[in-house]
């Protein structure tokens, strides 16, 4: 398919868009999607999946690791075509850890940091609110036919499983304990932004042909599969605030806020940990990116040294 461009609008509210307010609003639209995305892959693995007949029983999800990586691939797609969205307009921020980290390292402007955060929850909020409108018969389906199991723990008639959906919680292996789930979120952002600063950086080896926003989906399935089992891999505040603003509303109760959760594997006040862990960590990752690759490569742009392309190996015909 060629490119198609718009054709140009004119008229009230052109000057307007053009500056902050258009910013905000692609930071908006860009996080709905993908929290549309994100958390659709989720209900679609709990709750539509099961409740559609195509599961072996109403309450079967996650049998194996190909469970597992359907939601990582999921939220990948979900990140890479967000970008896609927003990019043009605001590089595609969607996440309240990018915007701190690129204002403590990358000059973004501070007066544009709140603006951006509520935006990204605003649109991470509406983006909950309407997979919990497609979704809500096949939740409350899953949720009714759980509570027939012996041991579930329900809270407000809905169980840890779909509120899954939603937000994040951390593993039972913690005993309740948030350090371990805080160092997990903050561990994961700073991967994420140390990769993302990367993958920017045209001094590095930059990414072409558009391609960006399909590698940061790549980096986002990555740390999903490798460090989304302890807490779920929040590794955005917005992503997990605004889907339990939702959840709060939906009826989740204290599960959902402040994130409290009784019996054996239980949490309390769990809420804090995926706000806090990834301001921290994105702040730590593009830091270690610019301390150790960025001042290696301002170096060597002083020092003069030409910039060295992979040694090429010739082809050569097959000897009898």
């Amino acid at each position: 398919m060629s490119a198609v461009t718009a054709p140009l609008k004119t008229g009230l509210g052109l000057k307007r868009m053009g500056g902050l307010w258009g910013e905000c609003a692609a930071e908006f639209l860009g996080t709905c999607v993908l929290i549309l995305f994100g958390d659709g892959v989720v209900a679609m693995a709990v709750a539509g999946l099961p409740g559609s007949g195509r599961a072996e029983t109403s309450t079967t999800i996650f049998l194996g690791s190909g469970d597992w990586l359907l939601i990582t691939w999921g939220w990948a797609f979900a990140v890479c075509f967000g970008v896609y969205i927003a990019g043009g307009v605001t590089g595609a921020h969607l996440n309240p850890a990018v915007t701190l980290a690129f204002a403590v390292r990358r000059k973004f402007s501070w007066r544009k940091v709140l603006p951006y955060w509520v935006s990204q929850l605003v649109g991470a909020f509406v983006g909950a609110a309407l997979v919990w409108w497609n979704y809500h018969d096949s939740i409350n389906a899953y949720d009714h036919a759980a509570a027939a199991k012996a041991g579930t723990v329900l809270v407000n008639g809905h169980t840890n499983a779909t509120f899954s959906i939603f937000a994040t919680f951390p593993s039972p292996v913690f005993h309740g304990s948030m350090w371990g789930p805080l160092l997990d979120q903050i561990l994961g952002t700073a991967l994420l932004l140390l990769c993302i600063a990367a993958v920017v950086d045209a001094r590095n080896t930059i990414v072409k042909a558009n391609l960006g926003p399909v590698v940061i989906g790549f980096i986002v399935a990555a740390i999903g599969m490798s460090f989304g089992a302890n807490a779920g891999y929040a590794i955005n505040p917005a992503r997990d605030l605004g889907p339990r603003l939702l959840a709060g509303l939906a009826g989740f109760g204290h599960l959902a806020l402040p994130g409290t959760l009784s019996g054996p594997g239980g949490f309390s006040n769990y809420m804090w940990v995926p706000i806090v862990g990834p301001l921290i960590g994105g702040v730590i990752g593009i830091v270690v990116y610019d301390l150790v690759i960025g001042k290696a490569l301002d170096a060597r742009a002083q020092l003069g040294e030409p910039h060295e392309e992979p040694e090429k190996v010739a082809a050569t015909a097959d000897q009898d």
